[in-house]
C-alpha cells in the first residue's frame, strides 16, 4: 500500500506533459475536530493518489489546509472524495486565477500540530467567534469608509508584489509574527475603527479574526475566500479590482496576475519587476525578485558567489550544500545582504502602508510577432520544444517566451534543431528544439521580437 510520493519532480513533469491533460489548481481549508489525523491523512493520500492529485496538504486535529492540482476530468470524482466527510460537504473550493499544469509536482500530505502555524493557544479563546465575512462588493464598499483600517495578514514577500490600496502590510516573515504586532500597533482603535483583514484564501483571517475579537476589537471583518475568491467575484460581477499587482501563491507559479500593475522592484537593480524566483544554487534557493536583465547577468542566482557555485561539478556542489538547512531562510528575501538594491534602498519598519495614490508601473510594450507554442520540456539537458505555427525562427533571432508562470523571458537563439537535426531556421509546421536556461510550460507562447 503506497502512502508516499515515489516520483521526482522531473519525472512527474514529464508524465504530466505526456498525459496532455488540462489540470486545475485549487485550494481549500476547513476547521473541524479530527480525532485521528494520521488515519485521515492516509485515507486522503490513497484516495487522491489514484485521481492524480498533486499538492501540499496539511492535516491536524483542528482540520485541513490544502493547495493542490488535479486533472480537470477528475474534478467531480475529487469532490466526491472529500464530501465523504461531513465537515467538507459543500466546501468552497478556490479555483486559481491562472492555471498551470506544473503548479505542483508531488503529492505531500503531512500531519501537523496546526494547519496554520499561528503560535496561538486555542484553548485560551473561542476560535469559532470569528469576524464578519464580506464578499467582494461589500469589501470594496468598506474600503472606502474613512473609519476602516485594512490589514494584509500575509507575509512581506507576499504583499510586496500585490496588495489592496492603502493596506497596512506588516513587514514579517511568518503569520505568527504579525498577530502581536498588529494588536500593539492598533491598540488605540479597538472601538472606534473597523478592522478589515484579507489573505490569500481566507484561512489566516479565520483564526486572526477570532484572536482580535478576543483581544477586544469590536468591529472585525474579513474577506470571504481571500484574494482568490475576491478576484473571481470581481470578474464575474464586473467590479473594480481594488487589489493591484500579483497574488503570491505557494506553488511553482509563485504568483498569479490580478492586474497589469507592477508595484515592486527587482531586488538586484531596482527595475520595475514582480517576478519571484529561487536562487539557481540549490544550496541557497533564496526567494527573491529578479528582472530579466539581472537573471541573464547573474544566471538566475542571488549573488556572484552562488553564480560561481552553479558552475562547479555536481559532486562539489553537493559537498558544499551537505548539511545545510535553509528552512524559512528562503523567504527572508528582504533581509539578505546579497540583494544589493533591496538591502540598501529600503528600510524595514514594522508597517509599510501603500500611499493613497500608489505609483504604478506598466510593463513596457514589446514589438513582436507570434511564432508558436511550447510542446515539451526535457529537464536533464534543459531543452525546450516548440511547434512553429506561423512565420519562421532562425539563428540570431531574439525571441520572447511568455507564460503565466514563466513570465516573459527573452534570449537570442544560437542554435536550432528541427526534427533532431541542426538547422539554420524552422518554419511554420515544423517542430524545433533549442537549449533554455529555464523550464517552459505547455501553455507558453513563443514570439519573435522585432526591432
Amino acid at each position: 500500500m503506497q502512502l508516499y510520493n515515489t516520483l521526482s519532480a522531473e519525472e512527474r513533469a514529464i508524465m504530466i506533459d505526456d498525459a496532455g491533460k488540462q489540470r486545475l489548481t485549487l485550494s481549500f481549508y476547513a476547521y473541524a475536530q479530527i480525532s485521528n489525523p494520521t488515519q485521515f491523512r492516509n485515507e486522503l493520500f490513497l484516495a487522491w493518489n489514484t485521481l492524480e492529485v498533486l499538492g501540499r496538504i496539511y492535516v491536524a486535529h483542528e482540520g485541513i489546509n490544502a493547495q493542490l492540482s488535479l486533472p480537470a476530468d477528475n474534478f467531480y470524482a475529487f469532490k466526491d472524495s472529500i464530501e465523504v466527510y461531513d465537515f467538507m460537504k459543500g466546501i468552497r473550493l478556490n479555483i486559481a486565477v491562472e492555471q498551470d499544469d506544473h503548479s505542483f509536482l508531488k503529492l505531500t500530505v503531512k500531519v501537523r500540530d496546526k494547519i496554520v502555524a499561528d503560535g496561538l493557544v486555542d484553548e485560551t479563546f473561542d476560535v469559532t467567534n470569528i469576524g464578519i465575512h464580506l464578499k467582494a462588493a461589500a469589501f470594496n464598499q468598506l474600503l472606502e469608509d474613512p473609519n476602516t483600517i485594512v490589514v494584509d495578514m500575509r507575509n512581506h514577500y507576499e504583499s510586496e508584489i500585490g496588495h489592496f490600496t492603502n493596506a497596512i502590510k506588516p513587514d514579517v516573515d511568518t503569520f505568527r509574527e504579525s498577530l502581536p504586532i498588529i494588536e500593539e500597533q492598533l491598540a488605540e482603535h479597538k472601538q472606534d475603527k473597523k478592522l478589515l483583514m484579507y489573505c490569500t484564501g481566507g484561512i489566516r483571517c479565520e483564526k486572526a479574526s477570532a484572536y482580535f475579537k478576543h483581544k477586544g476589537f469590536e468591529n472585525v471583518y474579513q474577506l470571504e475566500g481571500g484574494i482568490i475568491e475576491y478576484t473571481r467575484q470581481v470578474k464575474a460581477e464586473g467590479l473594480e479590482s481594488k487589489f493591484i499587482g500579483k497574488n503570491f501563491v505557494f506553488d511553482h507559479r509563485l504568483g498569479e496576475r490580478i492586474t497589469d500593475d507592477i508595484v515592486s522592484q527587482c531586488h538586484q537593480c531596482g527595475a520595475a519587476c514582480d517576478v519571484h524566483t529561487n536562487c539557481a544554487n540549490e544550496g541557497c534557493h533564496l526567494l527573491f525578485i529578479q528582472c530579466d536583465s539581472c537573471a541573464a547577468k547573474m544566471e538566475g542566482c542571488c549573488s556572484t558567489e552562488c553564480a560561481t557555485i552553479i558552475h562547479l561539478p555536481e559532486e562539489e556542489q553537493k559537498a558544499i550544500r551537505k548539511g545545510i538547512k535553509n528552512g524559512n531562510k528562503i523567504f527572508k528575501k528582504g533581509k539578505s545582504t546579497v540583494l544589493t538594491f533591496k538591502n540598501n534602498e529600503e528600510t524595514h519598519g514594522i508597517f509599510v502602508a501603500s500611499p493613497s495614490k500608489p505609483t504604478l508601473v506598466k510593463p513596457p510594450k514589446i514589438k513582436k510577432i507570434y511564432l508558436g507554442k511550447g510542446t515539451h520540456f526535457f529537464p536533464k539537458p534543459s531543452i525546450g520544444q516548440f511547434l512553429i505555427e506561423e512565420n519562421e525562427i532562425k539563428i540570431g533571432d531574439t525571441i520572447l517566451i511568455k507564460g503565466t508562470t514563466t513570465g516573459e523571458q527573452q534570449l537570442v537563439v544560437s542554435e536550432i534543431f528541427v526534427h533532431e537535426n541542426a538547422s539554420e531556421k524552422a518554419v511554420a509546421g515544423e517542430t524545433c528544439t533549442f537549449k533554455l536556461p529555464f523550464r517552459i510550460r505547455l501553455s507558453d507562447k513563443l514570439y519573435k521580437v522585432l526591432d
